[in-house]
């Protein structure tokens, strides 16, 4: 049996209603709270006529019924409840990157047929200047974190929910009502990923036991709940999947959801300071990006991380070197690999503590997981020789919004079977390992040789004196296409290219080493941490 968010939401809510859903700055939300909050929001998006007007019975995969909800925002508890009160409203509220110039937002505005957008008013002049490029744009709710006026027609956020009711709308919800996820389109254009809220529930949201066992009942959800009070702070922006994903899991097992104070770069200082405060149990973080410089904090001031048993990474390889480092000052953590991406949800994990070691790259093969040929026929056994697709089965999207052709050539049969295939290259070894190479959007073909830019940017980290690193190509007479990387050091230090070639040679082939380095004070990066490709083919052509 599958289930609506809102449902879920509302069942666990009325049992654990004085526990913190939510602590943001000098805030603190309780269910009972979010509860109300977001019942109100939802009327006020039912008020102005926003909701389903087709079932999903009636379309294609790849085609919405639903009005469309962007959240336009920063961290904070305005965007959970901006997504929890859309479900509640039946509209589908979608991700937008808060740091797209106006021609990437009327791009992605257009792209997902928008007709309401919450916005934090720090914010405001983008949408000003972008509204009457937006057709289907008619619904403005502006959260106030800064002093800035109201744009023409906007309805400010908290006195929207103040008039409006806390009843429970009168609708039925369904698991087959959308959730839709945009991808970050640092390699192309965004996509619209649709899912069945019921779907995307068990591949990402929580519906799981520890042991992978779906949950079947309310009940199930409600019991897990009152004894679930574990703590958790996710650092990506929550417009980043994994972001909300985890807030959302948190929700769904009865914790609390710990927002950063400082929600327009990674602070680590801030992090850790909430996770000594507020005790949290689960740190999420994406790769070295986030994982570098929260080492660095680390090694320079002590604090009482007592309660701290997890730390996710999803989104971006950590390599092996740092999880070492985390591991060297965090003893107890245990440091857990989330493979996955918006197509597929969770797909894997790896495990890395103080018993164990740290390794990276490889995850076990699990249910509903295969390895497809090349050519999309059929499915790989153990030991192939060569690589091929990471795919996924069972619960996965329905397809990318309004594009007929991506979603057929994304979501194939093979075998009978559909699969959700996103990208990444991998080998299925002897005893069932994967060994992870990279997502085929960013290999170079370089004299002949495929080279994944994310195993070069993992070797060049071992290096002492490198900070961060992307990797890419660009045009060659002798290579086709060579292998060119960009490095920030860290503060003070320097290396020559010979040394960083000897150091990349002690981890990958001859033939994947970079021909060239490009050394820049900053590497621009989604604000998840992800490598921005199209930023570095930029700046190396």
């Amino acid at each position: 049996m599958d289930f609506n968010l809102a449902t879920v939401n509302e069942a666990i809510a009325a049992v654990i209603p004085d526990r913190e859903a939510i602590v943001f700055r000098d805030r603190r939300f309780t269910y009972a709270d979010l509860h109300e909050r977001t019942r109100r929001l939802a009327n006020v998006l039912a008020g102005y006529g926003l909701g389903c007007h087709a079932e999903r019975s009636a379309l294609r995969d790849w085609e919405s019924g639903q009005d469309h909800l962007g959240l336009y925002l920063y961290n904070g508890n305005e965007y959970l409840e901006g997504m929890l009160g859309a479900y509640k409203a039946r509209v589908a509220p979608f991700n937008v990157n808060y740091r797209y110039v106006d021609e990437e937002l009327v791009y992605l505005l257009n792209n997902a047929r928008t007709r309401a957008l919450v916005y934090h008013g720090s914010l405001s002049e983008h949408v000003a200047h972008v509204r009457a490029q937006v057709p289907s744009l008619e619904f403005l709710l502006q959260v106030n974190d800064e002093d800035r006026p109201l744009l023409p027609g906007a309805v400010e956020y908290e006195a929207a929910l103040a008039s409006a009711s806390p009843e429970k709308p009168d609708l039925e919800w369904s698991p087959d009502d959308l959730y839709i996820l945009y991808t970050g389109g640092t390699t192309g254009m965004p996509k619209g990923v649709l899912w069945r809220q019921g779907d995307i529930l068990v591949a990402s949201l929580g519906a799981r036991r520890t042991g992978g066992e779906v949950l079947q009942t309310l009940d199930e959800y409600l019991a897990r709940a009152r004894g679930g009070d574990r703590r958790h702070l996710p650092a990506p922006p929550f417009m980043h999947g994994a972001g909300h994903w985890v807030a959302l899991q948190a929700f769904h097992t009865g914790g609390t959801v710990v927002i950063q104070s400082e929600v327009r770069r990674f602070d680590a200082a801030d992090i850790l300071d909430l996770v000594e405060r507020e005790r949290v149990n689960n740190l999420l973080l994406v790769g070295d990006a986030f994982g570098r410089p929260l080492a660095d904090e680390l090694a320079r001031r002590e604090r009482d991380l007592s309660s701290l048993r997890n730390v996710i990474t999803g989104g971006a390889i950590m390599t092996a070197k740092l999880k070492a480092e985390l591991l060297a000052a965090l003893p107890a953590i245990t440091i857990i690999d989330s493979a996955g991406s918006s197509e597929t949800g969770g797909q894997g994990t790896q495990v890395s503590n103080a018993q164990t070691g740290a390794s990276t790259g490889r995850f076990k093969l699990s249910a509903h997981n295969a390895v497809l040929s090349d050519d999309l026929t059929r499915t790989l056994p153990p030991g192939h020789a060569g690589l091929g697709w990471w795919a996924r089965t069972g619960n996965i999207p329905l397809g990318y919004l309004d594009d007929e052709a991506k979603t057929r050539a994304t979501f194939p049969e093979v075998e009978g079977v559909r699969y959700s295939v996103p990208g990444d290259k991998v080998r299925l070894l002897e005893d069932n390992t994967l060994e992870l190479h990279g997502r085929e959007s960013v290999t170079i073909n370089s004299g002949g040789e495929k080279i994944f830019a994310e195993e070069v940017e993992q070797a060049l980290k071992h290096h002492p004196a490198v900070f961060d690193a992307v990797v890419t190509g660009r045009p060659s007479e002798r290579w086709g296409n060579e292998v060119v990387a960009i490095v920030k050091f860290r503060d003070g230090m320097h290396a020559e290219e010979e040394s960083l070639l000897e150091e990349c040679g002690r981890h990958i082939a001859r033939y994947k080493l970079p021909k060239a380095f490009l050394v820049v004070p900053e590497i621009f990066r989604s604000p998840s941490g992800k490598a921005d490709y199209r930023w570095a083919k930029a700046q190396v052509s």
